[in-house]
């Protein structure tokens, strides 16, 4: 295992020269008879107003990690995101050193570069420049001596540390920030109780912080941490397999140079020492230590047990690593001494919150990747946030879908879906954007096949809901709804399959590999992060292999919600919101559906491999499919959807079809006309006269501007899809920079280029065969046909002029 550097502090302890200097008192005259006491991995003791932290020699140099919490919240003071209960609003690495002999120092290690000790001289050398930061400096009090009467502890007073307004405990200058809180008010603020444990400490203070225009009041909790002394042996990342990762500098990997390395995150699973043998010859065993998550107490107790379910549908997955019942859920213990804010357990917390969202947070080793503790933040309106996803997405098909208050069975389901996401997330896994690529539309109609195999690989996908079946498919809930699949137990099985202590690293490694190599072969094991922006494999919201068939069944589905709105979501005497939120979501997916497509347009697929496998990494769209994509944009989004318009639906909510359908449009052609999908175009259809950036262009053309060759009137709605669309390719004739990424490595741009080669040539050359049509149809047009073509004709020969 590679050794984190360890600093001397040499020339830390200089620094003491000039330190005032305190002389101890005998221990007897501060820890008194009446000290309240509390044991733990340092004792901590309460006399009278003072608090005093009593640091064992055995501590000094090791790890700590402190971690902030919200325990009970500010009445209404939160933005849209953040200052809920159970909130992490901080969290430090620190050790203490030992300074003169009467000062501690709190460290914060900094772990960005690394070098083992070894005679390369780079350890050395890496001291030299990495010297720590000292956060805090302590007085020691008084000296003590373990119940053998040898091994020194020392007592430091941390009285006005724990009442202060700082950054080691409670909030962090970030969070703050974004509550928009300013400073501590003293005489409203107080210490409510310390507790202390083998592994760890737990610190509650009332904290009340002065506001533009008042103050807020919160229960805060802080818990210190102590990481193993043992550390877990780093896996290091592989970009085939999707794990949350860290990174850092490694000046001994590359004798020739530096070398970035980077870990992944995953908890420490391992045998019982008697189950070692029978691990090893691949039976099932328990590990030595489960993964447990508490479900917070508050949780309505119908939604207990899909909560448990999302937690224990990870079980399977273990399996694939050789641990049986490695993931558990419990209900929390009816314990006075137990808190869900103890960054000790792993939770659920249940957050009575209007906030439409979910998410997992984990509290990592950062020396090593071991996950130590994590909680799931739910947020009560997430359910709010199901209904009408699903609603929108599977209404077309799925009677119970029809609803403005979902059966709690189809609801709990919903959770469960949701809840395994999450903690997927607190596993280590990262989204899994390509999975979902694997499946063939057709399949996803087929309700054998969606009942064996789901909608996607990988619960990590956004691949929601079904909602590219259709009436009469017969697809049942199990096929209408994300859940674990083949992608996530491969990623649990690479990430958790233990190695005997003493394997050699680059065995490990091999083994890994070997076991990569030989799933890519099953496509639906692939991995695709969400940072591959011009893959259109590699999608959120998105369903099958083909997104100009996936979304014509989607549309399909759209079209039989819209006549429905205002019946399935709005009782008689309810208002109309409910339907606003649906018809906002109806816009939001018809939206998706179009972006899945146009990300084709350019696009080029990337598969991670190492050296040594077949084939390459890059690889462009066929031009072939480029066009199908085409066309469906042009087919269901240049030429008006007109069946997003119901006039009577737009009275009751207050929405304007006309402006919501230019804001789709909008968000279209941004993508549409992208600098980086336009300029791998450009390359790709280089000598191709089936498809190429100038037919692209020229069906778009052809389509938007189809009034041109006709004495059509042209009406509002493509009005303004024509200023939208010349307002696009205008941005584009002054020339634009690449943003960084896959695409710009797979055509050798660097990031610096200050334009894109042929783009403004390209767009120009269009700009001026529409002026010269548009310049033509003006004389025989007549009312707002003629003024909107006068107007958009002086902004193009603007652009071509120059102007801006």
């Amino acid at each position: 295992m590679k050794n984190i550097i360890a600093v001397s502090f040499a020339l830390l302890l200089s620094l003491n020269a000039n330190a005032q200097k305190e002389i101890p008192k005998p221990y007897q005259d501060l820890i008194t008879k009446n000290a309240m006491t509390q044991k733990g991995f340092f004792n901590v003791h309460q006399v009278d107003d003072r608090v005093y932290f009593e640091i064992p020699d055995s501590l000094l140099e090791r790890d700590i990690v402190i971690v902030n919490r919200i325990a009970r919240a500010a009445a209404e003071i939160r933005n849209t995101t953040a200052g809920f209960a159970g909130d992490e609003i901080g969290q430090i690495m620190v050790r203490f050193i030992k300074g003169n002999k009467n000062l501690l120092y709190l460290v914060k290690p900094m772990l960005g570069e690394r070098s083992t000790s070894d005679p390369t001289g780079m350890y050395h050398s890496l001291q030299n420049s990495n010297v720590q930061p000292l956060i805090a400096s302590y007085p020691v009090k008084a000296l003590g001596k373990d119940t053998t009467g040898k091994n020194k502890s020392y007592l430091i007073d941390m009285t006005d540390q724990l009442s202060s307004d700082n950054e080691l405990f409670f909030f962090s200058s970030g969070a703050k920030s974004l509550l928009q809180l300013s400073s501590q008010v003293q005489d409203r603020s107080y210490l409510q109780f310390i507790k202390a444990f083998e592994s760890n400490i737990e610190i509650r203070a009332f904290r009340t912080y002065s506001k533009l225009g008042g103050a807020a009041s919160y229960e805060l909790n802080s818990s210190v941490l102590l990481l193993p002394k043992k550390m877990m042996r780093p896996r290091f990342f592989d970009e085939r397999v999707g794990f949350l990762n860290s990174s850092y500098t490694d000046f001994d990997a590359n004798p020739q140079g530096i070398k970035k390395e980077t870990i992944i995150r995953r908890w420490r699973l391992e045998p019982k020492p008697q189950d070692i043998k029978r691990y090893l010859q691949g039976e099932l065993v328990e590990p030595l230590k489960p993964i447990i998550f508490y479900i917070d107490p508050v949780t309505p107790k119908k939604w207990v047990p899909y909560f448990r379910k999302g937690i224990e549908d990870w079980k399977q997955a273990f399996e694939q690593a050789g641990f049986k019942n490695a993931v558990r859920a419990s209900l929390a213990p009816q314990d006075s001494s137990w808190s869900i804010d103890d960054a000790a357990h792993n939770a659920i917390v249940y957050k009575a919150s209007a906030v439409l969202n979910a998410m997992g947070n984990e509290i990592v080793d950062p020396r090593t990747g071991e996950i130590i503790e994590a909680h799931i933040d739910w947020h009560h309106n997430i359910m709010k946030l199901l209904h009408d996803w699903y609603m929108v997405q599977a209404g077309g098909t799925d009677p119970g879908a029809r609803k403005n208050i979902f059966d709690d069975a189809l609801m709990g389901r919903l959770i469960q879906s949701v809840v395994s996401h999450e903690v997927g997330h607190t596993l280590g896994l990262q989204h899994n954007y390509a999975a979902s690529a694997s499946v063939t539309v057709d399949s996803l109609r087929n309700p054998m096949w969606v009942d064996k195999n789901g909608l996607s690989p990988s619960i990590m996908d956004y691949a929601r809901f079904n909602y590219v079946a259709q009436p009469g498919d017969n697809v049942g809930e199990s096929g209408m709804i994300m859940r674990i699949g083949d992608y996530d137990r491969w990623a649990i099985k690479w990430g958790y399959r233990w190695f005997p202590e003493g394997t050699p690293l680059e065995k490990e490694i091999e083994v890994l590999d070997q076991m990569t190599v030989h799933a890519l072969h099953n496509r639906r094991l692939r991995f695709g992060a969400e940072s591959l922006d011009q893959d259109p494999s590699a999608q959120t919201e998105d369903l099958g292999d083909d997104a100009a068939k996936a979304g014509t069944y989607g549309i399909l589905n759209l079209k039989r919600v819209m006549p429905n709105i205002l019946r399935w979501t709005t009782p008689d005497g309810d208002s109309y919101q409910n339907a606003k939120n649906a018809y906002t979501e109806v816009l939001k997916q018809y939206s998706q559906y179009l972006w899945h497509a146009a990300k084709n347009i350019g696009g080029v697929y990337t598969i991670a491999k190492n050296a040594g496998q077949p084939g390459g990494v890059y690889s462009a769209v066929p031009l072939e499919k480029q066009r199908e994509m085409t066309q469906f944009i042009i087919d269901n989004a240049v030429k008006t959807p007109k069946w997003l318009c119901d006039s009577v639906l737009a009275s009751r909510i207050g929405m304007n079809p006309i402006r919501e359908i230019k804001n789709a449009q909008i968000m279209l052609f941004s993508r549409l006309f992208s600098s980086a999908g336009i300029s791998s175009l450009i390359e790709q259809g280089e000598g191709n006269n089936d498809f190429n950036a100038e037919i692209f262009l020229k069906m778009l053309k052809e389509a938007a501007w189809s009034e041109l060759q006709s004495s059509d009137p042209i009406d509002i709605y493509r009005r303004n899809l024509q200023t939208v669309y010349i307002e696009s390719v205008i941005g584009l004739t002054r020339g634009s920079k690449l943003p960084q990424n896959s695409l710009q490595i797979w055509q050798g741009l660097s990031p610096n280029d200050k334009s894109i080669p042929d783009l403004s040539t390209v767009f120009r050359a269009h700009l001026s065969d529409l002026l010269s049509e548009i310049n033509s149809a003006i004389p025989l047009a007549t009312g707002m046909k003629k003024g909107h073509l006068q107007d958009v004709s002086y902004r193009i020969k603007n652009a071509l002029d120059g102007n801006k």
